[in-house]
């Protein structure tokens, strides 16, 4: 008779890269709290292509705590790569996610898992509202979730956080990929999660190593933010943006083009002065329109055809049946 699996209240997931000095007190940490709240939980620890001794450490901690299951990948292949693996595997009622660098506070644990049972909130996002980060980080950052902000609706002022609390059958439900882990909040807004919640969590000075992420996030960040907008608004029909934009090139181009040779026409009939249209910049101008347009139209045709043949076409969030 097959062994039915055990209940999870609480799954954490610990993405990491070289932090071979703060995981055992972080699982310390986090088993603390878990038995004061009398949960039965898991530590999720995915080691993303560490150099040093990190997994080595994993393997102590998971021998150390029943609690404590490991994934390690070949390299490094980001953060997004981590939180997917780590959602796959996530068993718990409430997922919760994490920075191993001690910066987050595994105390915030216990109210961020209430606000998803008991506020009915499906997604909450921390803030760090007092930041120990330098000045060079934090001021872009700023600006940043002020963009997002504008560009999803979503009122949350910290996108980025790494502490996150989420009912389960949203990490389910959404794709992490690429460096989408900035905008899990937006691709679960774009699945139809839209019990959002924000809380002010405690942030901590960086006690061993040092941060992984450089100035050049911020510029994967905006672009990671153009794809998400574009992929919520024309992701399963993308004709409607460039059929829409190359039909109005197209026309635009060619009434352009007519109304060029027109003019040269009439002016020939009058014995008016005129201009050959191949010396005319607006001739090329409207020829350039017209082959822009095309291609953008193809483009949109194409995008259709691929969509046709994806896997996830019809794939919806079915909240409720009778």
């Amino acid at each position: 008779m097959e062994q039915k699996e055990q209940h999870i209240d609480l799954s954490v997931v610990v993405p990491l890269y070289n932090e071979e000095e703060s995981l055992p007190e972080l699982v310390a940490w986090i088993d603390r709290v878990a038995r004061q709240e009398q949960l039965r939980y898991e530590v999720i620890m995915i080691d993303d292509g560490s150099t040093d001794d990190s997994w080595a450490v994993v393997e102590k901690l998971a021998t150390k705590y029943d609690s404590v299951r490991g994934i390690s990948f070949g390299r490094n292949y980001g953060k997004s790569a981590a939180l997917y693996c780590g959602f796959e595997a996530a068993r718990g009622e409430v997922v919760v996610t994490m920075d191993a660098d001690l910066q987050d506070s595994p105390d915030e644990i216990p109210a961020l898992r209430r606000m998803i049972l008991e506020e009915g909130y499906d997604l909450v996002s921390g803030w760090k509202k007092k930041r120990y980060d330098p000045i060079g980080k934090r001021w872009p950052s700023k600006f940043f979730n002020a963009t997002a902000r504008l560009a999803s609706g979503i009122k949350l002022h910290d996108f980025n956080c790494g502490l996150k609390a989420y009912r389960k059958r949203v990490i389910k439900s959404i794709e992490v990929y690429g460096e989408m882990h900035r905008f899990i909040p937006i691709l679960a807004k774009q699945a139809g999660f839209k019990r959002i919640g924000e809380k002010v969590v405690e942030h901590h000075a960086r006690k061993y190593g040092y941060s992984k992420f450089g100035l050049e996030r911020m510029v994967k960040g905006y672009l990671d933010l153009i794809s998400v907008m574009f992929m919520s608004h024309f992701g399963r029909s993308p004709m409607y943006l460039f059929g829409s934009l190359g039909t109005v090139m197209f026309l635009l181009g060619g009434g352009t083009t007519v109304w060029v040779i027109a003019a040269k026409l009439w002016k020939q009939a009058h014995g008016l002065p005129l201009r050959a249209v191949t010396e005319q910049p607006l001739f090329y101008l409207a020829i350039l329109a017209v082959v822009l347009g095309v291609q953008l139209f193809l483009a949109g045709f194409l995008g259709e055809l691929i969509n046709r043949n994806a896997t996830d076409r019809n794939k919806y969030l079915i909240d409720k049946t009778l």
